[in-house]
């Protein structure tokens, strides 16, 4: 590879790079619903990990009585 095509790669990866943490949406939101749709007032457990850098979310809710 020729020293003018590394120069362009590099570059590429670079901006590429540069995309990719400049995306202002790098949040994975995960959620879980296993509660039933009548029920108003399902248990819930939600938990937020930032590390600054990206960020997860996740949502996990059910009811107290499964069955009818």
């Amino acid at each position: 590879m020729s020293g003018r095509a590394k120069k362009i790669a590099f570059g590429a990866l670079a901006a590429l790079a540069l995309l990719a943490f400049a995306s202002p949406n790098r949040r994975a939101d995960i959620a879980v619903h296993m509660h039933r749709v009548d029920d108003l007032t399902p248990q819930r457990i939600e938990a937020v990990v930032d590390i600054g850098v990206f960020a997860i979310s996740v949502l996990v809710t059910w009811s107290k009585r499964l069955t009818t």
